[in-house]
């Protein structure tokens, strides 16, 4: 919302000596987050004066229009003599008022002027556009044309009123009455301690027969209808200096008469309001939900189709309208320049203000993809009682400005509804904040925010109309607290228990990022959100547990919104927007939560504010809250080890992937089994299932390997990318959190080579854990250094797996028969299980 300082000086008597940063820190310290202030004018320096155009002279003979003019600027450039100026701009004639930059004058952006000669003359000045002024958009894209009646001479900075400064607040969603300068200046004469000019008290005459008829279909969704009628109004009218100027400032164009003033009065009481050409309406108008499948043409030019939740202003043709968004082309208020193209301007208009359900219109909103300033306000909360109040002003204006007609009919609509009502403590404030601010000092806060506040210990509150976010004791907490200061309440930093540290959880996160990073993997940090068809890109299961999600009500973006159940996707994704920038040789890693549906859906209570919650209060939140545990992910892309004088170098493949998880889980110090499997986006062929034994039973926990050629196409990765996830809670579980010393032996070792010969189709893991087992506990250490697979020497569907086995005990040197004993006894067992028998 951009606040002009001028604006609001009408309804708070500010000191004269207060600037817009003054007004900004006060403001900020009441709550309200003003970004900036932007100061209008701050390197503008005159002379800047109204001048006539006097004639005009079309130069020949250059690529683009040029007029050389002479203009009448009085006395201003002390001669009184008329002023030579060069202008290519086309918009203004002989006799037209504008504004005039004379030589020794400052434009906005340290532009000087001087006289200067160009296209064969020399330019004294030049004539102004409202961009040149920095005056915003004023929808001509040309020359100020000013009023006939704008007085020759007079100084265009303060006519126009280029010195200004503006406000810039970012107000926050339960806010909306600070979409206003009404609201704004209520919270600076809070800030103030000064009284506030309420521009919303006007008298307003009460309901009659003799209104506009509007019937209301739906008054959920309009529960109060404000009709009035304004005619006779002049087709010459335009909209004057200062209201143009006002508009400007807090950021809209100028249009029409008509249009600007319904425009002016949403800014400055922050109720919207719409204005319909009476001789296009035609007969009662109506509030009501659509009809599945009707179409309205709105003031965008767009046709729109719409649903059965929108709700629509209607005549007795249909939709006129998207209540409380944009109007309907059919109409339209029509302006002078219609008039000038050979249309009728609008002479007759019924104004409209209205109060609309805030859920209803924010979802048609979203749902066309059309957010304009009515929605924005409706949706965050406008004052119901604000809307009759906004009809007058907006009927005075006209009558003033367009020299209209009031008539006396006055419709209005309502529906009965009780003002809000809240019981609260009246030491509740002061338990929230633990500060001590005292009964009166409750109550004087609660009435300057428009509170009707009753009771001794146990305060009545009636919240005013205009703070629909005022909805528990909480809430009225925060406003006392607020306005108090937030800087006021003592900063008292919590005191830990000695000698707790880290959680084991957290020691294993830290050692596992530590270890990837060690091990040449770059950690990337994703938003957790996905959409649904990433599951059919990631090629899963129909019935895959994965494709449960959380959906979250109100997603940051409808493409993604549903909550993750897999790091996969972002890290993917991040992968592939690193490629596409030229990064190819690529390792990235995450630990994040991932979140999976609990059968049982449960609504979690609201937590107490003044004490701390119990341990039941914490047990419920956890129960409706989704199955939340942390994996850990790693993709990789490109070369693994970079070609060079030392070397070919490699290209990263599936045994990278399988070896991070085996980094992983010895951080965690858990035993990993890793075995051939089959699952989602991995190759069927290249795919390891990654596995812990708990309580005697294999629970697989992730899976590592090449991503399917087909995942790649859809996703638009690189050949050849790999990935690996795990379940980084399920290894912590098994896992040791009691770090282990290395045992160093004083012994010598043994060495023991073995070459089996197995089936194509055994696991290589299984050999090795047959030769664990049947080796016992002299064994030190086992490693596969050669796979071999000739046909002609081992037979059809064989394979040779040669492993080094390291054996060493803890008090003695083993003999040459204690080595070899174990060894004869892990390949028995090998080939007791597997079938392995030694290669000759």
């Amino acid at each position: 919302m951009r606040v002009p300082l001028s604006w609001l000086r009408e309804y708070v008597d500010l000191p004269a000596t207060e600037t817009g940063r003054d007004v900004q820190a006060k403001l900020i310290s009441a709550g309200l987050e003003v970004e900036t202030v932007e100061h209008l004018g701050a390197a503008l320096k005159g002379p800047l004066v109204v001048g006539q155009v006097l004639t005009i002279e079309e130069l020949e003979g250059f690529k683009k229009p040029i007029r050389f003019c002479t203009v009448n600027v009085g006395q201003a450039n002390g001669t009184g003599e008329p002023q030579e100026i060069v202008c290519g701009a086309r918009n203004f004639a002989v006799g037209d008022k504008v504004v005039v930059v004379l030589p020794g004058a400052t434009l906005p952006g340290g532009f000087s002027i001087s006289a200067r000669k160009t296209y064969g003359k020399t330019s004294h000045g030049m004539i102004c556009s409202s961009d040149e002024l920095g005056m915003g958009d004023d929808g001509t894209h040309g020359i100020i044309v000013l009023p006939p009646e704008t007085e020759v001479g007079k100084d265009a900075i303060e006519l126009l009123e280029l010195v200004d400064e503006v406000l810039d607040i970012a107000v926050t969603a339960n806010r909306g009455d600070c979409l206003s300068i009404r609201g704004v200046a209520r919270e600076t004469a809070i800030a103030y301690g000064l009284p506030l000019r309420d521009p919303a008290l006007l008298d307003v005459p009460g309901p009659n027969a003799y209104g506009y008829p509007v019937k209301i279909a739906d008054p959920t969704g309009c529960d109060r209808f404000t009709a009035r009628t304004v005619t006779g109004l002049s087709a010459e009218a335009r909209s004057p200096i200062w209201l143009q100027r006002r508009l400007q400032k807090v950021g809209m164009r100028p249009i029409s008469l008509a249009v600007d003033v319904t425009n002016y009065v949403m800014m400055e009481l922050g109720q919207p309001l719409h204005a319909y050409d009476r001789s296009l309406v035609q007969g009662t108008i109506g509030v009501r939900r659509a009809q599945e499948g009707e179409k309205i043409v709105t003031l965008d030019g767009t046709e729109r189709k719409l649903h059965a939740e929108d709700l629509v202003i209607t005549d007795d043709r249909g939709p006129i309208g998207l209540a409380g968004v944009m109007g309907g082309a059919n109409t339209e208020i029509a302006d002078h320049d219609a008039a000038e193209n050979g249309g009728n301007a609008t002479s007759d208009v019924v104004i409209e203000a209205a109060h609309f359900d805030q859920v209803s219109i924010a979802r048609t909103a979203r749902r066309h993809k059309l957010s304009s300033e009515a929605s924005r306000r409706f949706e965050r909360g406008v004052d119901p009682q604000a809307a009759a109040a906004a009809a007058q002003r907006t009927v005075d204006l006209l009558v003033l400005l367009a020299g209209g007609t009031a008539e006396a009919g006055v419709t209005e609509i309502s529906a009965p509804s009780a003002p809000h009502t809240i019981s609260v403590p009246a030491d509740h404030p002061d338990k929230v904040a633990g500060v001590e601010y005292g009964r009166e000092t409750v109550v004087r806060r609660l009435q300057e925010v428009g509170c009707d506040v009753y009771g001794q210990d146990e305060l009545i509150v009636t919240v005013p109309s205009w703070r629909p976010d005022l909805d528990d004791i909480n809430d009225l907490a925060e406003e006392v607290i607020r306005l108090e200061g937030y800087e006021n309440l003592p900063s008292t930093l919590p005191r830990p228990p000695v000698g707790r540290g880290l959680t084991s959880r957290q020691r294993l996160h830290r050692r596992v990022g530590r270890a990837l990073a060690g091990a040449g993997y770059v950690e990337a940090l994703n938003y957790p959100f996905v959409g649904e068809q990433v599951f059919d890109q990631l090629g899963l299961d129909a019935d895959d547990p994965a494709r449960r999600v959380v959906r979250l009500v109100n997603p940051l973006s409808d493409e993604e919104p549903a909550l993750r159940t897999s790091l996969l996707p972002g890290l993917l994704a991040a992968l592939r927007r690193n490629d596409g920038r030229g990064a190819h040789d690529l390792a990235l890693f995450e630990t994040g939560l991932v979140f999976h549906p609990r059968g049982e859906q449960r609504v979690a209570a609201d937590l107490p504010v003044d004490r701390r919650p119990s341990e039941d209060d914490l047990a419920a939140l956890d129960a409706a809250l989704p199955d939340q545990p942390r994996h850990v992910a790693v993709v990789l892309a490109g070369a693994r080890e970079q070609a060079g004088w030392w070397g070919k170098g490699r290209p990263a493949d599936w045994a990278d992937a399988v070896e991070s998880a085996r980094t992983v889980a010895r951080e965690a110090r858990a035993e990993l089994g890793v075995r051939k499997g089959q699952y989602g986006p991995w190759h069927p062929g290249r795919c390891a299932e990654l596995f812990v034994t708990v309580d005697g039973e294999e629970r697989v926990v992730g899976h590592a390997g090449e991503l399917h050629p087909r995942v790649l196409k859809t996703l638009g990765l690189p050949a050849g990318t790999c990935a690996m996830e795990l379940d980084l809670d399920a290894l912590e579980r098994v896992g040791d959190d009691i770090p282990q010393a290395p045992g160093i032996s004083t012994f010598p070792v043994a060495t023991q080579d073995v070459a089996l010969v197995v089936d194509a189709f055994v696991p290589a893991s299984e050999v090795e854990a047959a030769l664990r087992e049947g080796a016992g506990e002299l064994l030190e250490s086992i490693r596969l250094f050669d796979v071999y697979d000739n046909a002609e020497q081992l037979g059809e569907g064989r394979k040779s797996l040669a492993y080094a086995l390291r054996f060493r005990a803890k008090d003695r040197t083993l003999t040459v028969d204690e080595a070899s004993a174990a060894r004869d006894a892990a390949v028995a067992l090998a080939g007791e299980r597997v079938g392995a028998v030694l290669r000759s």
